[in-house]
């Protein structure tokens, strides 16, 4: 199962000096929009979030995949995008069925072939974010 690209979504309680550090770590912003960061550095991805979540999540992201040698003049979500992945909605099946409880699943209702979420805890309780940005690839499975 591949999961695409991996961040760590922080919950921060000032974005100005959260942002101030991870610059001062090599870390240069990437998106950005209200409450929240998009920082990267090489191939490693963070978010500053503030006010959005409790706590930190890890986040995998389905049709993205960390390149180094990335076009600078692309947006993140342009130079990383791969075109062929697993669908979200094959992954939340795939996990389903290896017995893990899923804390929310995507919403198949309102956008079937469309972007979606899901959501999970590890045994230690650590929150885990599968957020996939793209519609369903082509061909993917149903």
């Amino acid at each position: 199962m591949e999961l695409g690209a991996f961040s760590a979504s922080l919950s921060v309680r000032d974005l100005g000096a959260s942002r101030a550090f991870y610059e001062k770590l090599g870390f240069e912003v990437t998106g950005q929009g209200q409450g929240y960061l998009i920082m990267v550095n090489g191939t490693t991805i963070i978010g500053l979030f503030h006010g959005m979540f409790e706590g930190n999540i890890l986040t995998f992201n389905p049709g993205l995949l960390a390149k180094a040698d990335a076009d600078e003049e692309d947006s993140l979500l342009e130079a990383w995008r791969v075109h062929e992945f697993t669908d979200i909605r094959v992954i939340q099946d795939q996990l389903k069925d290896s017995g893990l409880e899923l804390i929310s699943e995507v919403n198949d209702q309102t956008n079937p072939d469309g972007p979606g979420s899901l959501m999970l805890t590890d045994p230690d309780g650590n929150m885990i974010l599968i957020d996939q940005f793209f519609n369903r690839p082509d061909g993917s499975e149903e």
